[in-house]
């Protein structure tokens, strides 16, 4: 399908405001384009442990939206153009000029999905949804796993690598903390190797429908899965339903940065004995998250490597 791209022109500042009131208009989806600095709340959420240089912010956004070929162009125009006149006159919205261009005529949805095909770490074959499975891999362990656009699908070397610690440390009727949790497949991994239970913790709401499909795809009964939306480093309502002293194995495939506050945190969510399982971390980090492990009371047991990433296993003595 034809997409209509229109581009609004604008200054940072009224970004929101705009974006809201488009969305009034039923227009959602909006695309941004700025130089703003990223939050440090953005850059926890980024896959990326070193930020590349950013440019200068100039105080300029540009905002995308698109309507389908068919739809009613001018009218919706002409509504964003009177919403638009309407803002300017007690918010500097600069230019608010709008540029129209035409995508092209691809699937931005599902063309991601030819890069992503059926793969193993060690003996557990990961299938995406999309993907049937060889009769000759039918009595393997196989997760069938379809990460949307918002999360990854198990390639990445730090999920990889909690999947093989896991695998070394899960025991039968295990409960598993997942902070992070994402599409749901660690989680799903440690149910597979024999736990009882998996509570997940994610800031984004996408992780909802995103664990909840892979969890039907792999016949994981509902009970054995629960997610809550929050972020147990510093919200006591999520850290109060997670429990403390509880787990057996807390799992946390994240950003270096993000692992310094929230170890002590899950220090009190695990029982004695308990594994922490961490990863997401450059191997330049790696004594940073080691002493931080060490500081929280925990044994360092282990650090395994893969290429220039590293997972870091300590244990609650």
């Amino acid at each position: 399908m034809r997409w209509n791209r229109f581009t609004i022109k604008t200054k940072t500042e009224a970004e929101d405001m705009i974006i809201c009131t488009l969305g009034e208009l039923g227009i959602e989806g909006v695309e941004i384009q700025d130089r703003q600095p990223l939050t440090e709340e953005d850059k926890a959420q980024m896959f990326v442990d070193i930020m590349p240089e950013e440019p200068e912010d100039d105080g300029i956004a540009y905002l995308n939206f698109y309507l389908e070929e068919d739809a009613d162009k001018e009218k919706i125009l002409g509504d964003v153009r009177e919403a638009l006149r309407e803002l300017s006159g007690f918010l500097d919205i600069g230019e608010g000029t709008i540029e129209e261009s035409q995508t092209e005529d691809k699937d931005w949805i599902n063309n991601w999905k030819e890069y992503f095909h059926q793969f193993y770490v060690d003996d557990i074959l990961i299938v995406p949804s999309w993907e049937e499975v060889k009769a000759e891999d039918q009595d393997k362990m196989i997760l069938h796993i379809d990460p949307g656009t918002a999360f990854g699908t198990g390639m990445h070397e730090t999920t990889q690598l909690v999947i093989r610690q896991l695998k070394k440390y899960v025991k039968a009727g295990d409960e598993v903390l997942d902070v992070g949790t994402g599409s749901g497949i660690l989680g799903i991994v440690a149910l597979k190797l024999g736990a009882a239970h998996v509570l997940g913790t994610d800031l984004d709401p996408c992780a909802v429908s995103a664990v909840e499909e892979n969890r039907e795809s792999n016949h994981v009964p509902e009970k054995d899965f629960d997610l809550i939306i929050g972020n147990i480093i510093d919200d006591p309502a999520v850290q109060d339903r997670a429990g403390y002293e509880k787990y057996d194995i807390v799992a946390a495939n994240i950003l270096a940065e993000v692992l310094l506050p929230l170890t002590p945190e899950a220090v009190r969510h695990m029982k004695q004995g308990a594994y922490y399982i961490t990863s997401g971390i450059l191997d330049v980090k790696e004594d940073v998250i080691t002493a931080a492990v060490k500081a929280a009371g925990l044994t360092l047991m282990e650090v395994t490597r893969q290429g220039e990433w590293v997972c870091v296993t300590a244990r609650k003595d």
